[in-house]
């Protein structure tokens, strides 16, 4: 009885009907929240007291690059699961989240890239962290072209194996701040418990955060829909 449900639970045509149910309030509370956060940021938080305002484009920067590992773990995942139980709906979220993290790593790196002009005088530097972010986005280009050049059955099957394979890039990312000698700043989220940073600009950049991850369920509950008018 316990699989027969689970088995319900996890199947296409229940999570786009439910998908259809909550996509109207979860496309209500993603603005909401990024509103809220980006009004918050850009006007209502202190000057940084070494950079001044140029700071504050980490509003984008940190959510965009926290979402592109997020995103691109779930789409591996989701790629191991397909390839280990052919879970059709696995399949599919992997899938969907492939454009949607390439969208997060490109907007990180170019955000980066603005923010490091001023502070480290150039706009690209072959940065660990930089070159390991970058390195992830041809995944995610990788993934899709691959998909995509491929007959249905085999691409699904040959893009998971390189989402899965692609996953030893993640930690690499995370620790490339701890492991090399690397202009990139430390890791400030990870240290809640000890903030590094003033309460009035920590919680609206968590907020920026929900709201990307809101958008990409936003976007994860769009796409199992139309895979549903598809199959």
């Amino acid at each position: 009885m316990i699989k027969q449900q689970l088995a319900q639970f996890i199947s296409l045509p229940y999570m786009a009907r439910l998908c259809a149910r909550i996509t109207p309030y979860l496309f209500f509370v993603m603005l909401s929240v990024i509103a809220i956060g980006l009004a918050w940021g850009l006007y209502f938080a202190p000057s940084d007291y070494q950079q001044g305002d140029a700071f504050r484009i980490i509003y984008v920067h940190v959510p965009s690059a926290f979402l592109s590992l997020m995103v691109y773990s779930c789409m591996a995942i989701s790629a191991a699961l397909f390839l280990i139980w052919r879970i059709k709906i696995a399949d599919e979220i992997a899938r969907a989240s492939a454009p949607v993290g390439a969208l997060f790593t490109f907007l990180a790196l170019v955000t980066g890239s603005i923010w490091g002009k001023p502070m480290w005088g150039t706009w690209w530097i072959w940065d660990a962290r930089l070159t390991s972010e970058l390195i992830l986005l041809f995944l995610f280009f990788g993934y899709m072209a691959l998909r995509d050049a491929l007959p249905q059955k085999i691409g699904a099957l040959a893009s998971s194996y390189l989402a899965v394979i692609g996953m030893i890039n993640i930690p690499i990312i995370h620790f490339s701040v701890i492991w090399w000698n690397t202009l990139h700043q430390g890791p400030t989220l990870s240290r809640l418990s000890l903030p590094t940073m003033d309460s009035r600009m920590l919680y609206p950049l968590l907020l920026m955060i929900l709201g990307f991850m809101l958008y990409y369920l936003l976007i994860l509950c769009l796409q199992l829909q139309t895979a549903m008018r598809r199959s």
